[in-house]
């Protein structure tokens, strides 16, 4: 019957009794089962987690940077890994690192909540910020921005 119609004989339940089989075109079954796994990929979010390094002793236009950069990351919807390195003497001296880990949560507060606490591991102290947008959410106001920038000048060239 399925050489008559031109399609394929596929045995869907082989240990079934008697076994299942259904005529239908193999290669359009296959192709619509890739199409599906594709585009199951592209609805993916890939969660990145960036670093950010800091010293206690750092200026405060350095730490005003640093502070927008992560600001930056957690409005693209990334978690951020802010690690204070000590060196020599500031090991002696952890609470510095503390109390500048403990004001850039404060600082970023909006955009950010403590995933993990600052914590002392070795010569480093380091503390997970996560993002309160998730980041399929902010990547879709990325784009209606982007789209308003184009119509924008697409407006002013007319």
């Amino acid at each position: 019957m399925a050489d008559e119609v031109g399609l394929d004989l596929v045995e869907i339940a082989p240990d079934a009794n008697p076994p299942v089989c259904k005529i239908m075109d193999f290669g359009k079954y296959k192709y619509e089962i890739a199409q599906k796994a594709r585009e199951a990929r592209q609805n993916q979010t890939h969660i990145v987690v960036k670093e950010v390094r800091m010293r206690p002793k750092i200026e405060n236009h350095d730490y005003e940077t640093k502070r927008a950069h992560i600001e930056k990351f957690l409005k693209g919807g990334d978690k951020v890994k802010v690690t204070m390195q000590f060196r020599g003497r500031e090991q002696t001296r952890p609470e510095l690192g503390y109390k500048l880990l403990q004001r850039l949560a404060e600082d970023v507060a909006l955009f950010a909540f403590v995933e993990f606490a600052p914590k002392q591991e070795g010569r480093n102290m380091t503390m997970v910020l996560g993002p309160t947008k998730k980041k399929t959410e902010a990547v879709a106001e990325q784009r209606a921005a982007r789209k308003a920038k184009e119509l924008a000048a697409a407006k002013e060239e007319a």
